[in-house]
């Protein structure tokens, strides 16, 4: 069998055992809040009794995992060059308040109107993250103590920001402040025709599936090239890897720093576009949060693959979607989160039991193949 294939079966069947040994400890937490694991994870499938809850329930499974897909992007991006950017929850939420007030500030034909508000979005979360990038390279901060002391910053000044200068016109009525909303043009236009192709009701909660799925996807697609099939791809990884080996071999290892940083910080901040843009048209002060924390899970359950980090999103989303339909069947909805630890800490065990387990499998080849050729063959 191929080294490669074998390999790939290992990290499968890894992942695949520490889900359901997360599944085994879930249920002993189920059993212990005195409640039924069968139907705990029932309520896991329960979409609804109706059709229109059916598409509802789907529609809300797939926009929660679009931003998770995100976060995992931005954070496998500083994980390839050996880098911890934990600041990914300031970076979007600095980022995502930002693009929503200069997006209201005028009024364009729809593609502009976009492009403009991913732009700044990209924009602020790079340059947020550059901060902690330049720090590290020039006076050897560690980026993890950095990012952590710029997420309060970045999260307390948003909370500032939405109360105040880039405050809007609160409703009658309305306990939450928000920016200004959005012009029409902004809002980024819904795949609920894709619900007709599969003969379902088209959703009515949330905005419908939110058109940014197709961003996404392209962003998958297009850090996938980057990372696997660029020079600069290779560069990150030989510099995250062996910092003087790659000075040796002429990449400069702080600048690849600073560009992994930027890099994972603008993919951050897309990270609150798909709500701004596909549901609410404004960032409010209940804006959604953790997401950057719950992107650390998911790149780590993908192995910052973006294959993987899709799985590991719509795996997260899945269970993050079930939390009422948990309430319902009487099952605490901190369970979700006991499921969610259980696994990645599984996962991260397996990860490492199979790295070791594929390297002895290589080892093992290499010697049966070198024992196989006679003295003069080796010597060639």
């Amino acid at each position: 069998m191929p080294a490669g294939l074998n390999r790939a079966l290992l990290t499968v069947a890894g992942a695949a055992v520490a889900i359901i040994l997360a599944i085994a400890i879930s249920s002993v937490a189920i059993i212990a809040a005195g409640a039924s694991p069968l139907d705990a994870f029932a309520a896991f499938f329960d979409f609804g009794p109706t059709a229109r809850s059916v598409s509802n329930g789907i529609a809300t499974f797939l926009n929660r995992a679009v931003p998770l897909f995100i976060a995992g992007l931005a954070v496998a991006v500083g994980f390839r060059m050996n880098l911890f950017n934990i600041g990914v929850e300031g970076q979007y939420r600095l980022a995502a308040i930002v693009a929503a007030y200069v997006g209201s500030t005028f009024e364009a034909p729809a593609p502009i109107q976009i492009a403009v508000i991913i732009v700044v979005a990209a924009a602020v979360g790079g340059l947020y993250a550059l901060i902690p990038a330049v720090m590290k390279v020039t006076r050897g901060v560690n980026e993890v103590i950095a990012t952590i002391m710029l997420n309060y910053i970045a999260i307390n000044l948003t909370s500032y920001l939405v109360r105040g200068p880039f405050a809007g016109q609160r409703a009658a009525g309305q306990l939450t402040t928000t920016t200004p909303q959005l012009p029409e043009s902004a809002m980024f236009p819904n795949l609920n025709f894709l619900f007709d192709g599969f003969g379902l009701l088209p959703p009515t909660r949330g905005g419908g599936l939110w058109g940014f799925l197709l961003v996404a996807i392209v962003l998958g697609v297009v850090i996938w090239v980057v990372l696997e099939r660029t020079r600069f791809g290779f560069n990150v990884k030989a510099s995250g890897l062996n910092g003087p080996a790659a000075l040796a071999s002429g990449v400069n290892p702080k600048t690849m720093v600073i560009a992994a940083m930027v890099l994972s910080g603008a993919i951050a901040g897309l990270i609150g576009l798909p709500e701004i843009l596909g549901d609410k048209g404004a960032f409010n002060s209940n804006f959604t949060a953790g997401l950057g924390f719950l992107g650390i899970a998911v790149a780590l359950l993908g192995r910052n693959k973006p294959v993987g980090i899709a799985v590991a999103a719509l795996l997260f989303a899945f269970l993050d979607r079930a939390q009422g339909a948990l309430q319902i069947a009487n099952v605490p909805p901190s369970v979700i989160t006991i499921i969610q630890g259980v696994i990645v800490l599984l996962v991260v065990v397996a990860n490492e039991v199979t790295n070791r387990l594929a390297l002895r499998l290589e080892e093992r080849r290499a010697a049966q193949e070198l024992s196989s050729k006679t003295p003069v063959e080796v010597a060639a």
